[in-house]
């Protein structure tokens, strides 16, 4: 089944404008989703919203947003009124800034898209859009307004296409020196850097998606095909007695040295 685009609108850059479409780089439709059932009927659950204070069921039509100004005290926002502050700018993506890849840090980026040409009509405009950027090893900054917000985007040329990536809100970042204070400035021993290294060379793979592999999710799978095959509850796995932990401090060189000799044993 043909996947729907997310969104579709328009590239544009000054007078070069083409037809384009975007689809979410990443899912999560292979995961392991799962209903809130009644234990007595087996029925689905649903959800309704209660007045907290009466216990009540509010009915649909009597939702209304609202944000918290003081204890118990809200400013109501209707949604014409949420949808008169959104932004016009929805179906275009206007690159008015160009800057270098390598000067936006990884901790600006949010959500991938794949941006791709919607009308083979534009497939021209598109193209020499993405190579010349791809020239200079530069993205390209814009605007996109998504679910009534309007964020900033960064367009990456790959391979025959662009991947968007949106940006977070400047707010969003917090700085890591207040995280990193605590870690002291002294340069790591000469002594140990060799080990270190060698160490690391040992264990250097080329990177393969199994390594991002989620155990949970296949026990989950397995889990599901017993439940299949038989109603019994499964029996709990004993866990395996805690090891005491040793009192001694392991020198750190001693441990580094014992690593690569265990490494240089698998290897051999």
């Amino acid at each position: 089944m043909a996947i729907r685009p997310y969104w579709k609108g328009y590239l544009k850059l000054s007078l070069v404008t083409c037809p384009v479409q975007m689809m979410p780089a990443t899912t999560d439709s292979e995961k392991v989703k799962f209903h809130t059932l009644s234990r007595t009927t087996q029925n689905r659950v649903v959800s309704h919203y209660v007045d907290a204070v009466t216990g009540k069921e509010v009915k649909e039509g009597d939702e209304v947003k609202g944000y918290e100004r003081g204890e118990n005290e809200y400013v109501m926002l209707e949604d014409e009124e949420l949808d008169a502050v959104a932004l016009d700018s929805t179906k275009t993506i206007d690159i008015s800034v160009f800057a270098p890849r390598d000067s936006i840090q990884w901790i600006w980026l949010d959500i991938p898209y794949y941006l791709s040409v919607e009308d083979p009509l534009g497939q021209e405009a598109f193209s020499v859009i993405r190579d010349a950027m791809a020239a200079q090893k530069m993205v390209g900054i814009s605007k996109l307004v998504l679910s009534r917000r309007e964020r900033s985007v960064m367009l990456e040329p790959r391979g025959k296409g662009i991947v968007l990536w949106t940006l977070r809100y400047g707010d969003e970042i917090r700085d890591q020196n207040a995280y990193f204070e605590g870690v002291g400035d002294e340069p790591a021993d000469p002594e140990m850097m060799p080990l270190v290294q060698q160490l690391i060379k040992q264990q250097t793979k080329p990177w393969d998606g199994k390594m991002a592999a989620d155990p949970v999710q296949d026990k989950l799978l397995d889990l599901i095909a017993i439940k299949k095959k038989s109603l019994k509850k499964p029996t709990k796995a004993k866990a395996a007695p805690a090891t005491p932990s040793g009192g001694n401090v392991i020198n750190i060189m001693d441990a580094l040295r014992n690593s690569i000799k265990a490494n240089s044993g698998k290897h051999a």
